[in-house]
């Protein structure tokens, strides 16, 4: 099988953890064919860490981008992203991933990954699970199972393309998954032991604060088309975790802050259909089996993808997804 997979990390003052992440890069049991490691206009120790790192590893590419001023997060990354992987030709690997700067990652576990890739040729969108430490304990950032956690997205590249690539807006780690199997392919993050991996830094913390982070959130839900009853009900589930109470209640207070705004929504009414009924079932079946029922569908509804015709749709849509 073909193993060519090459890694994106937008990264922005990340010097107190991004050694880590090399070193758990560099001592993957299946290195990637190129790592391009996007710094995003750091002003801490990033860029002589980064300097150090492309002089020691082959296949580590650095590219700098201008200081904007501040951490942006959401459409912020997704713009560092992209200036990587404008550096790389797609047709030369099987598989993308975006990779944060602030994982710790088990020794094999981009094989892993790939084994899984192999064994199910409808897999597109797929990672492990992400925990953090907590009083010498790891704890799981208790994630979906429906997505690939954003920090780790690792992407069949047929699949990239035919979703159209990453929506430049906060909530685009949230949007792809739903976008995978409308287009015919499966979406997941599976916590297998073997599979998680550490995050240095809690998930939605790395803007000013925790609070800020759970707006955003909320926010994110609001712009990607989630239904109010659905928002609640995941406020709720988040409430019993720290921050307790608060965490949940900083996702509702950014979606009904956006709905009395009346932000922009993602107005895509196929996907809006499809995340619509997603959202019933999971209410109604539990998440879980929503996800059977959906992934089980696609033997169905599409035929297996080596046997699908055309290039995808990632030229096409972008232009358009740039104007949201």
């Amino acid at each position: 099988m073909a193993r060519r997979y090459v890694l994106i990390t937008p990264c922005r003052d990340e010097a107190a953890h991004l050694p880590v992440t090399i070193a758990s890069v560099a001592s993957q049991t299946v290195l990637p064919a190129r790592w391009v490691i996007v710094n995003d206009g750091s002003t801490d120790g990033t860029a002589e860490i980064l300097a150090e790192a492309e002089k020691r590893h082959g296949f580590i590419r650095v590219v700098h981008r201008n200081d904007r001023g501040e951490r942006a997060v959401g459409p912020g990354v997704v713009n560092a992203f992209y200036a990587g992987l404008e550096t790389v030709n797609l047709d030369e690997y099987d598989y993308v991933c975006k990779l944060d700067g602030d994982l710790d990652l088990p020794r094999d576990y981009f094989q892993r990954i790939m084994e899984r890739f192999e064994n199910d040729e409808y897999l597109g969108n797929c990672s492990g699970k992400s925990y953090v430490r907590q009083s010498g304990q790891l704890v799981s950032e208790r994630l979906g199972d429906e997505n690939a956690i954003g920090a780790a997205k690792f992407y069949r590249v047929q699949c990239f393309r035919d979703i159209g690539g990453f929506l430049r807006q906060v909530s685009w780690d949230g949007i792809d998954g739903h976008m995978c199997r409308l287009h015919g392919w499966i979406a997941q993050s599976d916590d297998d032991e073997a599979l998680r991996f550490v995050h240095l830094r809690r998930m939605g913390s790395s803007q000013r604060s925790l609070w800020t982070g759970r707006l955003r959130w909320g926010r994110g839900k609001y712009f990607m088309g989630s239904a109010l009853y659905y928002v609640a009900a995941v406020s709720l589930y988040r409430m019993f975790e720290r921050p307790y109470i608060a965490g949940g209640m900083g996702i509702l207070c950014g979606y009904l802050g956006a709905m009395l705004k009346r932000e922009q929504r993602f107005e895509d009414r196929a996907y809006l259909r499809f995340l619509h009924r997603f959202e019933r079932c999971a209410l109604l079946m539990g998440k879980r089996r929503a996800i059977r029922k959906f992934n089980d569908e696609l033997w169905t509804r599409f035929p297996p993808p080596s046997r699908r015709g055309g290039v995808g749709v990632l030229g096409r849509t972008q232009a358009s997804r740039d104007a949201a």
